[in-house]
């Protein structure tokens, strides 16, 4: 077993907590696989985009969520269209 310390703001000692070595292996085995996940060859092809075209890029992306959701609840209604019945109280006057 290992202890590690953290210093905390409070005037008090810090604490310790016992980690377990396999917990430590355990979590550095994750983050060697999370790096060899990353690309370089493709990091370095990677495009930036400018602040205009980011907020252009999320407009679009909204207005094309907007789009599908009015079609799923327009296409979802099964109420009929159907002409309006004239009153008859009107029609004698």
């Amino acid at each position: 077993h290992r202890y590690s310390s953290a210093s905390t703001v409070s005037p008090q000692p810090p604490f310790t907590v016992e980690t377990n070595d396999s917990a430590t292996n355990e979590i550095r085995n994750i983050a060697s696989h999370l790096d060899r996940l990353e690309s370089k060859a493709l990091s370095s092809q990677r495009v930036v985009l400018s602040e205009e075209k980011t907020d252009y890029m999320q407009k679009l992306a909204f207005c094309a969520k907007l789009d599908r959701a009015l079609d799923r609840r327009m296409s979802s209604q099964d109420a009929a269209m159907r002409p309006h019945a004239k009153n008859t109280a009107a029609n004698e006057r």
